[in-house]
């Protein structure tokens, strides 16, 4: 036998150093900004915003089961092309609607014929004497379930909140920009909305999980560290990356305006090496809630002359787009090369906020959980919540975009410099905001020029 008490062990004081028992507790969920089912209070402040919920293509002869909100709904359209989204469950003997019949005029539950227009409105109830007492009044009283829904460019949006505070459907810049040619498309994600979302005020971490991690998944430029500012305007956060490649300066900003919209600026048509003016976003995008654990980010793709490169204009193309790989891919292939679902699905199903340790470069996220608790404190207390301000006639301006200046570096404090010209940048987009959008952009594009045109000199 050997004898192990002659092995020449490593001193056990110097295990001393190892703190796994001193951290394997798990604290509790932080429910106030994770849970959105209804009658939560995260759920409730949801509900007082448009959302995407489906692809329209999703939407074809066949009720579509959807789960928004962690709400069990069905999202059909009538055969003369009229939408609803209704609860899961007939109210007569609560059949499922999954199985039922798109008509003329709305719904027919597969177990005894009712039929339900898109508003809820009970139809005809089959079998029962039309005028009778109690078909009279189940048709009066009763209505099924259901939300208001709009149709725009592949995607159906609905509102789910109460119907007296219905607002507006904002139309933000992005929808129209000239030039670009739009693609839906939607991804999921096995995890918390909130953890998806952290990714669009987390502008540093395409410099490691995009670049030296997984390797060069977008452009060489993201690589580089720049400097980082976090803008707080009401409910619009933006996050700006200044970074330095060689003779060039280059100015990616990323956007959220609470609740879930999301832009960012290009992930393929710039690389920091090729003068860009005000190149707009390469997605416009919401991150969804289906229930506590699950998400999924309903989007279009830009693709043009100041989107993305048209050769990305695929379903592949979008999902590079939206998370640095397709969705498709091997385990190893994962582990070799995570991408954003790998990141935020790895945190687990809801992550633990009070296990993170945020720093200075999490600002983003820091402000915008705090305004988010502080919208679902003025809503317990009877407040609307704010939304996107309108001129009126007028999209909502945004800001996400990157631009990319030929500014070689000279004998000065570069990374002083770097985020003055992030500011201005910012700044004059700021001053643009109440010109049309064609005024605006020529606004813009003039600074620029002159920018990058003084430089020189």
């Amino acid at each position: 036998m050997t004898d192990i008490a002659n092995k020449n062990y490593t001193n056990i004081s110097s295990y001393k150093n190892y703190r796994g028992y001193d951290h394997n507790h798990t604290p509790k969920i932080d429910e106030i900004i994770s849970h959105i089912e209804p009658k939560t209070l995260c759920g409730e402040f949801f509900r007082r915003y448009w959302h995407p919920v489906a692809l329209t293509s999703e939407v074809e002869q066949e009720p579509l089961p959807v789960k928004i909100l962690g709400e069990n709904l069905v999202l059909f359209r009538t055969t003369k092309g009229e939408y609803g989204l209704v609860h899961q469950q007939c109210p007569h003997r609560n059949a499922s609607l999954i199985f039922g019949k798109c008509e003329k005029e709305g719904i027919r539950c597969c177990y005894h014929g009712w039929l339900f227009a898109p508003d809820g409105e009970i139809l005809e109830t089959p079998g029962e004497e039309t005028n009778s007492t109690a078909a009279k009044n189940i048709r009066h009283h009763l209505k099924l379930g259901a939300y208001p829904v709009i149709e725009f460019n592949g995607l159906i949006f609905s509102y789910m909140g109460p119907p007296d505070e219905i607002p507006d459907f904002p139309l933000y810049d992005s929808f129209s920009l000239s030039g670009i040619t739009t693609r839906p498309y939607r991804v999921n994600y096995n995890c918390n909305w909130l953890q998806v979302l952290d990714a669009i005020m987390d502008p540093i971490h395409t410099s490691f999980l995009h670049s030296t991690i997984s390797g060069t998944q977008f452009s060489e430029g993201l690589g580089e560290i720049g400097e980082l500012e976090i803008y707080e305007r009401g409910t619009q956060f933006l996050g700006s990356n200044t970074r330095r490649v060689n003779d060039y300066v280059w100015v990616r900003v990323n956007e959220l305006i609470l609740p879930n919209f999301t832009q960012a600026g290009a992930a393929f048509a710039a690389d920091g090496t090729k003068t860009r003016f005000f190149g707009r976003s390469s997605f416009t995008r919401w991150v969804v809630p289906i229930d506590n654990t699950h998400s999924m980010a309903l989007a279009w793709g830009n693709f043009g002359e100041r989107g993305d490169p048209l050769k990305y204009n695929s379903q592949e193309g979008c999902e590079l787009i939206e998370q640095g790989e397709v969705i498709n891919r091997t385990w190893e292939e994962k582990k070799l090369h995570p991408s954003d679902a790998e990141a935020v699905e790895g945190m687990g199903p809801i992550s633990h906020h009070k296990n993170e340790h945020l720093m200075p470069t999490d600002k983003g996220i820091l402000l915008y959980r705090r305004h988010i608790r502080k919208l679902i404190n003025d809503l317990k207390n009877g407040k609307k919540m704010p939304q996107p301000q309108q001129v009126p006639g007028e999209p909502v301006r945004t800001n996400g975009q990157d631009t990319v200046l030929y500014m070689p570096k000279n004998n000065i404090d570069d990374r002083e410099f770097l985020r003055s010209i992030g500011s201005n940048i910012l700044n004059m987009q700021f001053e643009a905001e109440k010109l049309s959008l064609k005024e605006r952009d020529q606004y813009i594009f003039a600074k620029l020029n002159e920018m990058e045109k003084n430089y020189k000199q």
